[in-house]
């Protein structure tokens, strides 16, 4: 992934912090941040060990707290989500 994909994920995570920002967007951001911290812990429970470089697992509790505080904000959300989703399939009926 190096150094591409690390650049990558920057820009998305930077991405997701922007529209975290703007209040219309909160829930696209969680949205985001939650596919990109799942991708993080998956990588740290497989690949790179809960620990890596003797960070006491630091990185790792950050992910998980990232995930949470995102799935937090989609549950605060969930009425934009449903208008949004229910606009895009042209039906009013999961409101």
């Amino acid at each position: 992934m190096e150094p591409w994909g690390r650049i990558g994920i920057g820009v998305l995570e930077l991405i997701a912090s922007v529209l975290l920002l703007i209040n219309r967007t909160a829930w696209l951001a969680a949205m985001l941040a939650l596919g990109l911290m799942a991708g993080a812990i998956g990588m740290h429970l497989t690949i790179l060990g809960i620990e890596v470089l003797g960070d006491g697992g630091y990185l790792f509790s950050l992910a998980l707290t990232v995930a949470v505080c995102s799935t937090i904000v989609l549950i605060f959300n969930r009425a934009n989500i449903l208008k949004v989703v229910a606009t895009l399939l042209g039906s009013r009926n999961l409101l």
